[in-house]
């Protein structure tokens, strides 16, 4: 566009199988455009699996894609959400609200949850974990110039009627979906198993394109807990995958061992960029990423990833943080 602005997409319903639309509704963000919801036939409605963010207008774009399926936002049963993250949680209190429903979601939901109850608190978190990584006071002041509202991304805080943990079935016109807790991506992560149709709901567990984010700060490993998660779903009988981000996709087995291998590579990114002698988590952000020039929206996701593989491979034997130091510097051992 003219003014260099990203045009935004609209959200749309697509019909997977029968009895399973996909709604594809926008998001802010230029490398993650969309999220999926899933809405899958329940008797005289449907179960809401994941709700899209809230932003200005996102409750018109979930209606949107709702009308392109034939359904409304009473036609609602049950909400559903893989994780707390607000592409997937932050439009839950409107649509239960409005639906009359409730919302089923795993109990440790409150790396988001205590972060929209009291956003300004979380963001000083943020910036003071970025502070002792090493990011410079010139760009923390312009990041917290460029994000003074705090936003989070969720209408409101509600919290589950029901706990999504092992045991727990949801009930659709597909029959019961099984679910399994898959924590690392987020602390709150399950993935849904339907095993006579052999559908996974993987949220953002695995997806198409294989990608990682992990949540610092709120476990001690991220990053093995997601190797342990996926060890979880590997066996599991599968035909296809309804991912959170991406269209529907087949061979499970495959997905799981490129999302290993991704880590793998970040790890070994990390071994590199300590081989030099001790840096900054800030310092090696972009070689652990392997981009040369990384959009200033992305740091912050950057400098989690990279915090947790640090951790991890803390907890391995292999780095250390110098003691005292700040901002912290790690080396190899």
């Amino acid at each position: 566009m003219a003014d260099g602005k990203r045009r935004r997409e609209l959200a749309r319903a697509d019909r997977v199988l029968p009895g399973v639309w996909r709604l594809r509704l926008p998001l802010p963000w230029p490398a993650v455009p969309h999220v999926n919801a899933f809405a899958i036939a329940a008797g005289s409605g449907v179960v809401l699996f994941d709700t899209g963010m809230h932003e200005p207008g996102s409750l018109a774009q979930l209606e949107r894609a709702l009308d392109q399926a034939g359904l409304r936002l009473d036609h609602i049963r049950l909400v559903v959400c893989t994780h707390a993250h607000s592409d997937h949680y932050g439009l839950a209190g409107p649509i239960v609200e409005a639906a009359g429903c409730e919302l089923w979601m795993h109990p440790d939901h409150a790396h988001m949850t205590r972060a929209a109850e009291d956003p300004e608190r979380a963001f000083e978190r943020r910036m003071e974990v970025a502070r002792h990584s090493g990011v410079p006071l010139a760009a923390l002041e312009r990041y917290r110039d460029q994000n003074k509202d705090h936003r989070v991304g969720i209408e409101r805080v509600v919290l589950p009627d029901r706990e999504l943990l092992p045991g727990v079935e949801i009930e659709t016109d597909l029959g019961r979906w099984q679910v399994h807790e898959t924590p690392g991506h987020a602390p709150s992560h399950v993935v849904l198993h339907q095993p006579e149709r052999r559908l996974l709901l993987s949220g953002d567990h695995v997806l198409g394109r294989a990608s990682l984010y992990f949540d610092y700060g709120y476990t001690p490993d991220p990053v093995g807990e997601y190797l342990s998660s996926l060890d979880k779903v590997r066996d599991l009988d599968v035909d296809l995958v309804l991912a959170g981000h991406g269209r529907p996709v087949r061979d499970l087995p495959r997905l799981v061992r490129a999302h290993e291998d991704l880590v793998e590579q970040a790890l070994g990114r990390v071994r590199i960029a300590l081989a030099d002698g001790p840096q900054t988590p800030f310092g090696i952000v972009a070689e652990v990423l392997g981009i040369t020039d990384i959009p200033p929206a992305a740091m912050s996701w950057g400098l989690s990833l990279t915090l947790c593989y640090l951790n991890h491979l803390q907890l391995r034997g292999e780095v250390e943080c110098i003691e005292d130091s700040d901002p912290e510097r790690w080396r190899l051992l």
